[in-house]
Formats: structure tokens, sequence, C-alpha cells
């Protein structure tokens, strides 16, 4: 009966040691509320501050930021038109965890038409040239 006893509490000391807490891997934030905020189109830039913010605080205390949260910061500079942060955020996120690195890399090669199209808007047509085409017009 004794050993019996004793077995049962040995038994419960180890279950009860195996749900013990651990300290969470990553520091996951307002991640998820941001993420969330971006499929509801609210305000792009409170969106890359808020995240901006927490990656701060998260290196400031010596803690990992989770998959995804850098690429999804860069998808919101992106948006927000800030290519060379946007770049620089996949890059950090193919560095931090190498298993995305061919998904991070597909998402950099179909950027690079889109940010070649920003940069080729057409200027505003100076004083001149809008009576150059008046004149044209008025002749026709």
């Amino acid at each position: 009966m004794k050993a019996l006893l004793k077995y049962i509490l040995l038994l419960a000391a180890v279950a009860l040691t195996g749900c013990a807490t651990k300290p969470p891997l990553y520091n996951w934030g307002p991640y998820e509320d941001e993420v969330y905020a971006y499929f509801k189109n609210e305000s792009t830039e409170e969106q890359i501050l808020t995240l901006e913010k927490h990656a701060q605080e998260t290196e400031a205390e010596g803690k990992q930021l989770p998959p995804g949260y850098r690429a999804h910061l860069g998808l919101l500079y992106s948006k927000a038109g800030r290519d060379g942060d946007f770049v620089m955020a996949l890059e950090q996120e193919k560095a931090a965890f190498p298993e995305s690195a061919a998904y991070v890399n597909k998402l950099l090669a179909n950027a690079k038409p889109k940010q070649a199209a920003r940069n080729e808007q057409p200027k505003p047509a100076t004083h001149n040239e809008k009576s150059k085409r008046r004149t044209r017009h008025e002749k026709k």
C-alpha cells in the first residue's frame, strides 16, 4: 500500500512538473491586433508606429520577435510607399528566419516592378508645356 502511495505521489509530481509554465519563445505583443487592423483597412501609419515601437521594446528586453512580424511590417511599409524600409524589413525577416527565404525572395522579386512603376510616375506639366498644348489645340 505504501509503495502504491509513493508511486501515485511520484506520478503526480512528474505530471505537475510537466505543466510548469515556460516563458514564451517570442514576444507577440500587439502583432495579432495589428494584422486584424490591416485587414480592416485601418490607418497604415498608426499600425507601423505601433509595430515599430513594440519591436524596439522587444529588442531592448532581449526578446525575439515572432515569425512573420518583420514581413508584415514590410508589407505595411510597402503600402505606405516606403520601399527602402520594405526591403530592409524583408531582409531582416529572412535573416531571423532562414526558412522564410524562398517566400521573402519571391516577395522581393514581385515588388521590384511595382517599385519601378512608382518611380516612373508622370511629372506635372510646366507652364510652357501647357501653353504649347493650348496653342496646338486652338490651331485645329
